[in-house]
């Protein structure tokens, strides 16, 4: 159980603090409820690039690290299709350093012509770096837009395309800001050696005077149920040829969730799940397979992706995988497959709860999905779900008209 005290400031800012005396350090955490899946889909990016761009100096203070280092602290920060995320981890007598940075960056950005090529031409260099002159760095770019048609989610974080990063003005950039980097917008969490009082204090003191404009409309249009399997096939230059499918499946609110999370650790988890077991140890079908679920706030992915063995065939490696996955739609999985996989994410659960930098990710993220005192119900969720749900959920995943099917195919010898 994480105790927690929450607040919200007049401005709108939720603030949220788990006190813990056994550490000398505190651990600040701001979630910006902002990311791909909010952009213009002619302006991609944006939300990455701000991520890039709030280390770039504020109003009142021109270089964000330096001050921090001297306080002894670090930094960083992530972007995914949902949300922004910025932490710092630093001595608890210097957690003053962290809401003056903070705050600051909130209340304006400096906005300089210098400051957005510098960060244009990294994340540009990124983009090239990450998913065009890597192998397999494509698939995303190519996975997405072949499973999603009208839903923001058809483009990946970096953005759909360079061109929309190279563009990008300082008008842009202003507005895109003043949309979304908003303290009613924002969740502030703080874990480690500060009094829920204080941090309160702190928070009003630091962003209390910070005004949100009022908000625009912004509605995300919905994906409507795929109706029949989509393919395609990209050749490069890679070491193996690999095939991707993509399912649709449920959004964070779903209550198939918790059970769809455990479908893909039953399949791929371990040397010893089923698929991993059955097509890459046992019929040499594959030299590596995985399952994953995006696990987006809308509807997102259930992902089967796999290398393929030397000498094997698209169509046979499919046509194996397909068999194996149709089982699950069938027949229940044993006590044991479900025993393990639960045990499994109630240890990584308890371990990732040691970290106070995670802790006060997790109140944030658990208080943007509804409230942070869902965190603490985590556990009993994934101990109550039955192999009957499993099955169900199979069901829901597995069948041809709701696949799309990227065969990325190795350039053949000349």
């Amino acid at each position: 159980m994480l105790n927690f005290e929450k607040h919200t400031l007049q401005n709108g800012l939720t603030v949220i603090v788990n006190h813990d005396a056994t550490t000398p350090l505190v651990a600040m955490n701001i979630l910006y409820k902002v990311g791909a899946r909010n952009e213009d889909e002619n302006k991609t990016g944006f939300a990455h690039l701000f991520e890039h761009l709030m280390f770039g100096g504020s109003v009142n203070i021109p270089s964000y690290d330096e001050p921090l280092q001297r306080a002894g602290g670090e930094n960083n920060a992530f972007t995914n299709n949902d949300f922004t995320n910025y932490y710092l981890t630093l001595p608890a007598q210097n957690i003053e350093t962290a809401f003056w940075l903070e705050s600051d960056r909130m209340l304006s950005l400096a906005f300089s012509d210098k400051s957005l090529e510098v960060q244009r031409h990294v994340v540009v260099e990124e983009f090239k770096q990450r998913y065009l002159n890597q192998p397999y760095g494509d698939v995303w770019l190519h996975l997405r837009p072949m499973a999603y048609k009208v839903h923001p989610y058809r483009w990946a974080t970096i953005g759909k395309e360079i061109s929309h990063i190279e563009q990008a003005t300082m008008d842009d950039v202003k507005d895109f800001f003043a949309t979304w980097y908003r303290p009613d917008n924002a969740i502030l969490t703080l874990s480690g050696n500060i009094l829920p009082e204080t941090a309160f204090a702190l928070s009003e003191k630091w962003f209390g005077e910070i005004k949100s404009l009022p908000a625009k409309n912004h509605t995300i249009p919905q994906e409507p149920v795929q109706t029949e399997k989509r393919t395609l096939e990209l050749e490069r230059d890679v070491p193996a040829n690999t095939i991707y499918k993509a399912y649709h499946t449920c959004s964070r609110f779903d209550k198939d969730f918790i059970a769809t999370e455990l479908l893909a650790d039953i399949l791929t988890g371990s040397k010893s799940a089923r698929l991993y077991y059955k097509l890459v140890k046992q019929e040499k079908i594959f030299n590596t397979l995985s399952t994953y679920f995006t696990g987006d706030l809308d509807k997102g992915l259930f992902i089967v992706d796999g290398r393929l063995h030397e000498n094997v065939s698209f169509e046979s490696a499919e046509k194996a995988l397909d068999i194996e996955i149709a089982n699950l739609t069938t027949e229940l999985i044993t006590e044991k497959e479900l025993t393990i996989v639960q045990q499994k994410t109630e240890s990584a659960l308890v371990f990732s709860e040691m970290n106070i930098a995670n802790r006060a990710l997790n109140l944030a993220y658990f208080e943007m999905i509804g409230d942070a005192s869902l965190l603490n119900k985590q556990i009993e969720q994934y101990r109550n779900v039955t192999r009957e749900e499993i099955r169900q959920v199979a069901r829901k995943i597995f069948f041809t008209e709701n696949e799309s099917v990227l065969y990325y195919k190795m350039k053949e010898a000349k």
